[in-house]
């Protein structure tokens, strides 16, 4: 199994996920999911991992609307963390990033939407 599917399987924050895409050859995958959160939020997943490369995107939004996005498109060239950055809240609000995995963003994620102890 994939470690990404491990991670949404283990995390509290995640209700459920899909599989949009998934792509492998010699030496890379492509991977694309939709997770739904527990407080109906949903993440959208992109990485291509290789052994010479790794791109991701995740965004994590509310009704349509951006919570966060984090990803390592190489521009930005300013911030501190390039290319590593996130857009929080728009997309022009960019800021630096230290969060360039699904395991660190999903940290960042169950810390904002604890699930509620009354919730069974």
């Amino acid at each position: 199994m994939l470690r990404e599917l491990e991670l949404l399987e283990k995390s509290p924050a995640v209700k459920g996920y899909k599989i949009l895409d998934y792509k492998e050859g010699e030496g890379f995958y492509f991977l694309k999911i939709k997770a739904e959160l527990i407080e109906g939020s949903v993440l959208y997943i992109r990485e291509f991992v290789s052994e010479e490369e790794y791109h991701y995107s995740f965004q994590w939004q509310k009704d349509g609307k951006l919570i966060v996005r984090w990803d390592n498109a190489p521009h930005h060239r300013d911030i501190e963390t390039f290319p590593h950055h996130k857009h929080v809240g728009s997309q022009d609000n960019i800021q630096p990033s230290k969060e360039i995995s699904l395991e660190d963003v999903l940290r960042v994620i169950e810390e904002e939407i604890k699930p509620s102890s009354s919730t069974s």
